[in-house]
C-alpha cells in the first residue's frame, strides 16, 4: 500500500489502499475519510513545526486515531521535516506499534500514549525541545501568559522533573511507560507542561490547536524572559486568559491555513 519513501501519496490513492488491505475494516466510508485527513494533517503538522523552528531534527507530533480512540498515529523515528504519509505508524496507548513490520519508533513515543490514556479530551500531542522554555523549566520561574496568543497557559505551565519518577541517573528521555505516566500526571488538565532540562509538551483537541499551542508557548517564553529583564511583568488575569482562549480557539484555523501553505505549498 505504502509508496516508496519520500514519494507523494494522493488522497484518492490513499483511500483506495486503505480499502484494499482492509485497514478501515467494517468502518463506514466516513471513518476512512477522517483517517486519511488525520494522516494528511499529521504530515502537515510535522512540516509546519519544523518550519516554525519548534522542532528540528528532534521532536514529534501525534494524533489520536479517529477510528479508534485507543490508538494513535505517529511517524517512524525520523526528522519531522522529512515525514510523508508513508512514514506514519499506528500505536496502542501503551505505545506498542500495531504493525508487526513497523520501522524504528521514537524512543519517547510513551509521551503520546500516556497522555492519550490519561486525557480522553486530547486529540493531538506535540513534544519539542523549544529552547526558550528551558530557563523556566530549570529555574522554577512559572511560565505564564504574557500576551493573548498564549492565553491557554492560564495560571502557568506545570514543570515535570524526571528525577521525581526516574531518579538521578536517567538520560532525560521519556523512554518507558512509567515515565510517560508520570509526565501525564504532571500535565494534569493543563494544555502545556515544561520538562526540566529537556523541553515541553503541548496538547490540543485537534492537530491545528496543538501546533498553535506549541508555537505560541515558545513565543511567550521569549517575551516573559525579556519582560523579567526589564522589570515586573503584568500577566493576563485568569478572566482575561479564559476569554482570550475562547476567542483564539475559534481562530486557530487562520494560523493553520497560513502555516500549511508555507510548509506544504497548499
Amino acid at each position: 500500500m505504502a509508496p516508496a519513501e519520500g514519494a507523494a501519496m494522493n488522497r484518492p490513492g490513499f483511500l483506495a489502499g486503505l480499502a484494499a488491505v482492509g485497514v478501515a475494516g467494517a468502518a463506514p466510508a466516513g471513518a476512512a475519510d477522517s483517517y486519511a485527513q488525520s494522516v494528511d494533517d499529521l504530515v502537515a503538522a510535522n512540516r509546519i513545526l519544523a518550519q516554525l523552528n519548534v522542532v528540528d531534527g528532534f521532536g514529534h507530533v501525534s494524533v489520536r486515531d479517529p477510528r479508534d480512540p485507543s490508538h494513535y498515529l505517529l511517524a517512524r523515528s525520523m526528522a519531522p521535516a522529512l515525514v510523508t504519509a508513508a512514514d506514519i505508524q499506528l500505536y496502542d496507548l501503551r505505545s506498542v506499534p500495531l504493525d508487526p513490520n513497523a520501522r524504528p519508533s521514537y524512543l519517547e513515543r510513551f509521551i503520546h500514549g500516556a497522555i492519550y490514556a490519561a486525557r480522553p479530551d486530547v486529540v493531538s500531542v506535540v513534544h519539542s525541545h523549544t529552547e526558550s522554555v528551558i530557563p523556566f523549566a530549570d529555574t522554577g520561574v512559572t511560565l505564564r501568559p504574557m500576551f493573548h496568543m498564549a492565553s491557554f497557559l492560564g495560571g502557568g505551565a506545570p514543570i515535570f522533573d524526571i528525577r521525581s519518577a526516574g531518579g538521578d541517573g536517567t538520560d532525560m528521555l521519556i523512554s518507558n511507560q512509567t515515565l510517560g505516566d508520570a509526565l501525564a500526571r504532571t500535565l494534569g488538565s493543563a494544555d502545556v507542561a515544561l520538562m526540566r532540562g529537556h523541553g515541553m509538551v503541548a496538547v490540543g483537541t485537534s492537530i491545528p490547536e496543538a501546533v498553535f499551542r506549541a508555537y505560541y508557548t515558545g513565543e511567550d517564553a521569549r517575551l516573559e524572559a525579556e519582560a523579567l529583564r526589564l522589570g515586573t511583568p503584568t500577566y493576563l488575569s485568569p478572566a482575561e486568559a479564559a476569554h482570550a482562549t475562547r476567542t483564539n480557539t475559534a481562530l486557530v484555523g487562520r494560523a493553520w491555513a497560513l502555516w500549511k501553505r508555507a510548509a506544504m505549498g497548499s
